[in-house]
């Protein structure tokens, strides 16, 4: 199996950024696509951006332009950088890695974002 574990979250000011980041173990060859979701409090988990193991990114639309996925193979983790951070960005921000088809995902236990106004 794989563990992830994410960090580099944070109470921040409405207009800054952080980088959150999410370091991968285990069975990493078994790694495909990884990337973000978040939850707010008392909604649905929503996804926010993945990467494959080729490079290619993919963004929701709710993201696009603020947001940014990247990885590092040698360090088998994935990063998440926010920039003009918004108080609707307060969430808790999960990172998973895809597994084969018809098996869920690997989750982490997440790492908390909250935005000031």
């Amino acid at each position: 199996q794989v563990q992830l574990v994410e960090s580099g979250g944070g109470f921040v000011q409405a207009g800054g950024s952080l980088r959150l980041s999410c370091v991968a173990s285990g069975s990493v060859n078994s790694i495909n696509a990884m990337g973000w979701y978040r939850q707010a409090p008392g909604k649905q988990r929503e996804f926010v951006a993945a990467i494959t193991r080729s490079g290619s990114t993919h963004y929701a639309d709710t993201v696009k332009g603020r947001f940014t996925i990247s990885r590092n193979n040698a360090k088998n983790t994935i990063y998440l950088q926010i920039d003009r951070l918004q108080p609707s960005d307060t969430c808790m921000y999960y990172c998973y890695s895809e597994r084969a088809e018809g098996y869920d995902p690997y989750w982490g236990q997440g790492t908390q974002v909250a935005v000031s106004s």
